[in-house]
């Protein structure tokens, strides 16, 4: 299923039609959850991946052998992705599903179950750098002109997957109808074991020092970027052209002081204040 330049439109979001269809989306809108699934609930580019990998070895108790043999979008698929189905029909306890969709289309399904929701944040401004280098090379998204242009369309919420605002104020405000933990990509990078300690805790699976070990080794940056199950180099270029760059780029915080102008980060602090002025939880979006 290529399907490379359909956009599939669903509740007001854009979607790629490369791995979205409207079935496959009320597919992930009508889901019937367990209370043993774990779903990690992202904007894109906020540390998905990152958080794929540390609770698959979590759950394999620090075994890293899943993690370098099986595709993350095998472990962890994407509820609104067309395959998902297949995959999970096959799986029916401890399972971790993945999703980019925001409250509105998903919470009603989730909030019938009791399963675990992790949410993964992170600087939006380090996610405008991320995505606007990543639709350059995935050939299923648009092509994002000038980082001031795609700039723009983010700021107002036109960009696939909708506003990163509206999803993150939405999920984080009706947390407490969740078994619920928010958790950040600077988190991460600044204490890799605290985090999978914390994420232990809330999982409910204690884990030997060593396996956490295992974790923090296997979930370092230069390590991920090379596994192939993770990186995408899977994937044929004719979906995402590895020539025009890697899908695990840099993997640091504040590398959007290397591409906002003082007139964009401007422009970014005032849509900011008018989106989030209502909005009483603040982030340290620093280490």
């Amino acid at each position: 299923m290529a399907n490379l330049d359909v956009t599939v439109r669903y509740s007001g979001i854009n979607f790629p039609g490369h791995l979205h269809t409207m079935q496959s989306l009320r597919y992930a809108e009508e889901f019937k959850f367990h209370d043993t699934d774990t779903l990690i609930v992202t904007y894109p580019k906020s540390g998905t991946t990152w958080m794929q990998e540390i609770l698959t070895i979590i759950y394999n108790d620090g075994n890293q052998v899943p993690a370098k043999t099986i595709p993350n979008w095998i472990r962890a698929p994407w509820i609104e992705h067309y395959y998902c189905e297949d995959i999970l029909h096959h799986k029916l306890d401890n399972r971790i599903i993945t999703t980019h969709l925001p409250y509105h289309i998903i919470s009603k399904s989730v909030k019938q179950s009791n399963a675990k929701v992790i949410y993964v944040a992170r600087n939006p401004m380090d996610i405008i750098v991320s995505f606007y280098h990543f639709h350059k090379m995935a050939n299923f998204l648009p092509e994002p002109g000038t980082f001031g242009e795609f700039l723009e369309k983010f700021l107002l919420g036109e960009v696939h997957f909708g506003s990163w605002f509206e999803h993150i104020k939405d999920w984080i405000s009706h947390r407490e109808e969740f078994n619920f933990l928010f958790i950040t990509y600077e988190e991460l990078k600044k204490d890799l074991r605290h985090s999978v300690e914390k994420l232990c805790n809330f999982l409910e699976r204690p884990l030997l020092p060593e396996a956490i070990d295992s974790i923090v080794r296997h979930c370092n940056f230069t390590n991920m970027k090379d596994n192939q199950m993770i990186n995408y180099t899977l994937v044929p270029n004719e979906i995402m052209d590895h020539k025009r760059g890697n899908f695990m780029r840099k993997g640091i915080v504040g590398d959007w002081k290397e591409h906002f102008t003082e007139e964009q980060k401007q422009r970014f602090e005032k849509s900011f204040q008018d989106k989030m002025s209502d909005f009483n939880i603040r982030f340290l979006w620093t280490l």
